[in-house]
């Protein structure tokens, strides 16, 4: 039996490349579900922000504020006591402590005093010793799950009567490897 070829060749298929690619409502879904999608994806989007947004593993509080007048020096240093609690797993190592004192008139900053120094502030002024702590100090290691009380000293530039009517006052501890310093307000 020999080999039957079509007597006809097939008909050729109809192309148009204009239609194909110039159409795109023929290829994309409607507007509503594309807009819809876009709402879904946003809101899970902005609940997993919220939710794994960086916050501190730990917390605490200024626990009291004892302060006395540098005499001469229109200043005055403080004394305060502070509970840091680690809520993470990893321990909370400090790497600096700052104060922000908020007169109302003007923002002031301070560094801690170093530790090295409490006994001659407690020496000199009698009136920061109603409390004392061991001192916070940078390097200190706060292990999960524990909490540390200590002593910080700071050293503002201004007069007792201004410290007094102050509205707010803040302590600053930034930790090693960690995103977000704690904020302690009083």
């Amino acid at each position: 039996m020999p080999d039957e070829t079509p007597s006809h060749p097939p008909a050729p298929i109809p192309f148009n490349i204009g239609e194909e690619f110039s159409a795109p409502s023929k290829k994309l879904p409607p507007a509503a579900i594309v807009g819809a999608c876009l709402v879904v994806i946003g809101v899970a989007i902005a609940i997993y922000s919220f939710i794994h947004r960086p916050h501190s593993f730990a917390s605490g509080s200024i626990d009291t504020i004892h302060s006395v007048e540098v005499p001469g020096q229109n200043a005055t240093l403080l004394a305060l006591n502070i509970t840091i609690q680690n809520n993470g797993r990893i321990p909370y190592v400090i790497h600096d402590i700052r104060g922000t004192l908020d007169t109302g008139g003007a923002q002031l900053s301070d560094q801690v005093v170093s530790a090295a120094d409490f006994a001659r502030y407690y020496q000199a002024f009698p009136d920061l010793k109603k409390a004392p702590l061991d001192p916070v100090k940078p390097e200190d290691r706060i292990a999960p799950g524990q909490s540390q009380r200590g002593t910080i000293m700071l050293l503002f530039p201004v007069k007792p009567d201004t410290f007094a009517s102050r509205k707010s006052l803040s302590v600053t501890v930034t930790p090693y490897d960690e995103p977000v310093p704690l904020v302690l307000t009083k």
